[in-house]
């Protein structure tokens, strides 16, 4: 009878190194889709997280609130200050909101505080001081009303008035709404939101929105 020959042991050894190699490939290749799913992820989350910001800078603008004897906006050159109506249907009183850059765990970000509802004139004063505390040096206090939204190397704006874009603080239409005027000066035609995203994001550069104010109408563009 013929005996049946089976694998020798460098046969088996080579085979086995063959699995082993193939498995490596496999799983190298598994991994290098896994980090490019994660990447892919991680820029559209940043992407996403930037267009929430910029929607809300759009929100609040949209909503300013003038009343009258107080100033509805106001820029320092580190923080914006704004008042603006609720979107709550049950609020009964507007907001202060502040824009501001700081840094945060070491990066710098893009910052946004929010106060409770205001009711009466009293309340309106204490809480556009604390969103100016806020945006200069804020403490613990005012830093738990704070979100930060997405990493910043710089920010500037600029005014929309009489034609033209200009620097908020060279203005001279600065001033606040007189009592029963229903026309406030303190807030323009148009800003001009220029951010300077840091590099290492999915989007980073110089990055320009304008705001153009729903009542101005016309033509303008």
């Amino acid at each position: 009878m013929q005996r049946q020959r089976g694998f020798t042991l460098v046969e088996l050894l080579v085979a086995l190194m063959v699995m082993a190699l193939m498995a490596v490939l496999s799983w190298r290749g598994l991994d290098g889709m896994t980090r490019a799913q994660s990447q892919t992820q991680q820029r559209a989350d940043e992407i996403l997280t930037l267009q929430a910001g910029l929607s809300q800078w759009t929100a609040d603008l949209d909503a300013l609130q003038s009343l009258a004897g107080a100033t509805a906006l106001d820029w320092d050159g580190r923080g914006l200050r704004l008042t603006r109506r609720s979107s709550d249907p049950n609020a009964t009183g507007p907001l202060v909101v502040a824009w501001s850059r700081r840094e945060l765990n070491g990066t710098d970000q893009w910052l946004r505080w929010q106060s409770p509802q205001v009711h009466n004139r009293a309340e309106l004063a204490q809480a556009w001081a604390r969103a100016a505390l806020w945006a200069q040096n804020p403490g613990d206090a005012e830093k738990r009303d704070e979100t930060a939204l997405t990493p910043l190397a710089d920010w500037q704006l600029f005014y929309y008035r009489e034609g033209a874009w200009s620097n908020p603080l060279s203005s001279s239409s600065t001033t606040a709404a007189t009592v029963g005027s229903t026309v406030d000066t303190s807030v323009p035609d148009g800003i001009r939101l220029v951010l300077t995203l840091p590099p290492g994001q999915a989007l980073s550069g110089v990055l320009t929105h304008d705001w153009i104010r729903p009542i101005v109408g016309g033509g303008k563009s």
